[in-house]
């Protein structure tokens, strides 16, 4: 009722402005023009395939907005399966967010750079169920179990590159939740996991005679945060860590590794948990949403991210040891925005470029985690040295010569 309501009100306004039916962006965006008396001259000019983008990523597409693309690194990344320096491309209007990480990524690797480590959960999608007591919850929950292996092909004959990886089922009243995990390699792969879900609601239907109600019953969960993402995960989950020399912070953060400690238990620890946060970082957010944004990720799923962890201490030496966790990462090299031109340099900077039997987005979550860390370490050091509002005045208002 809800969305036919919305696409109602969205008609009638396109329909007002001339707007349907135009199938050519430049048509469009003139028509727009015409109706608002206004002049799109910057939002007309971009460089990427129109009719690529309006075919598959936009839909009513009018022209581009264009954001400033910086990079930061060089950044020293060992992971699991690589040992590599890299430059980070981040998108952002956010004037000091590109300094602030580029000087994390300095003390970082002059301190022998980070480790970092992840795990691939699996896009997830989780369907609500009506089963109108719980008889029918339980009978509906045996079923599934029982016929689970059905269920996994039913899944990956959906897609050669999607395979079924676990569900979870969990009931109430007269509702039931399934929430089904999918391997889908180097693609970030919601529109995999639904279709494939799809396929499994028909035959759990057919099956039990038990309706679907909704395809998304936030059982996923998509784009939300929850503690569900926190812990069972989503995507990937992604850890790293770095050990930083004294006379690395003294040098380059312009700090001590116990003031930056302090102001992590302070801020990240306890002041958290005084303002019930569902993260404990600082800000993991702003650096997932500009790489997000560099790389054509889905932008939304920043949410999931958010909710990360940091943690840090002082070892017997009097170094730093300073380490991220981000429970649900949701990356990809392939498909949806990825595919578009910029979208597709940026990703070629980290040399991960399209699919690689889904070694190109774990590389990448590894790399976002090795970021991650060091926008969270310069982040936390600014507000120990006390230059957060210096540096957003200099940086930020444009008061320097870059």
């Amino acid at each position: 009722m809800i969305i036919g309501t919305f696409t109602t009100i969205f008609v009638g306004i396109m329909d007002a402005m001339n707007l349907r039916g135009f199938s050519n962006v430049s048509q469009r965006r003139k028509a727009l023009e015409k109706s608002l008396n206004i002049k799109l001259p910057n939002i007309s000019h971009y460089s990427l395939d129109e009719k690529s983008a309006a075919s598959k990523n936009c839909e009513n597409m009018v022209g581009v907005a264009q954001i400033p693309l910086g990079v930061v690194g060089p950044l020293r990344v060992t992971g699991e399966k690589f040992n590599e320096t890299f430059f980070v491309p981040l998108a952002t209007t956010e004037g000091a967010l590109v300094a602030s990480v580029n000087r994390g990524c300095k003390a970082v690797t002059e301190s022998g750079g980070t480790i970092t480590a992840s795990c691939r959960v699996g896009a997830t999608r989780g369907p609500v169920f009506y089963t109108g007591n719980i008889r029918n919850e339980q009978r509906l929950y045996e079923w599934v179990k029982k016929n689970e292996q059905k269920l996994k092909k039913a899944a990956e004959g959906t897609s050669k590159h999607l395979k079924f990886k676990k569900l979870m089922f969990r009931g109430l009243a007269e509702y039931a939740f399934i929430r089904f995990a999918f391997d889908t390699q180097d693609a970030m792969g919601m529109n995999m996991a639904t279709i494939a879900t799809e396929k499994m609601i028909e035959l759990i239907e057919k099956g039990t005679g038990i309706l679907c109600i909704s395809i998304a019953g936030n059982f996923d969960t998509d784009k939300k945060p929850a503690w569900i993402n926190f812990i069972e995960n989503r995507g990937y989950k992604v850890w790293a860590e770095a050990t930083i020399k004294k006379v690395s912070a003294k040098e380059i953060l312009k700090t001590s590794p116990e003031k930056i400690y302090d102001v992590w238990l302070s801020k990240n620890m306890i002041g958290s948990a005084m303002s019930g946060s569902l993260g404990f970082n600082a800000h993991f957010a702003n650096i997932v949403s500009a790489v997000f944004i560099a790389t054509g990720q889905d932008p939304a799923h920043v949410v999931e991210a958010s909710m990360g962890i940091t943690t840090a201490k002082i070892t017997k030496s009097g170094d730093l040891y300073f380490s991220i966790y981000i429970p649900a990462l949701m990356v990809g090299t392939v498909g949806g925005g990825t595919v578009l031109a910029t979208q597709k340099e940026a990703l070629s900077i980290m040399g991960i470029v399209g699919g690689n039997e889904g070694k190109n987005s774990q590389k990448l979550a590894e790399i976002i985690g090795g970021a991650v860390l060091s926008g969270e370490l310069s982040l936390l050091a600014s507000l120990a040295e006390r230059s957060l509002a210096s540096s957003h005045k200099k940086l930020g208002r444009g008061e320097n010569s870059l």
